[in-house]
């Protein structure tokens, strides 16, 4: 997995790990969540793979978007 720069220091977020169609995000919890085109759909994840190599905005987007969309 790799860091989440976290550029605002307010995210949730501690790491993320992008495939060709999912996302892996841990969680300052330790908890970690898979979402994919089939729980959360392309658009959805295609955004979060952009926002979690940018360094900010994923967690918000989480919450508002696709927060229980997550497969395992």
């Amino acid at each position: 997995m790799q860091i989440y720069q976290n550029l605002g220091r307010d995210s949730g977020v501690d790491a993320y790990e992008a495939g060709a169609n999912y996302i892996l995000v841990r969680f300052k919890t330790g908890d970690t969540y898979k979402y994919n085109y089939n729980s959360a759909g392309a658009s959805h994840i295609e955004k979060m793979k952009n926002l979690a190599a940018a360094g900010s905005g994923l967690n918000s987007y989480i919450n508002k978007y696709v927060k229980y969309n997550y497969v395992k």
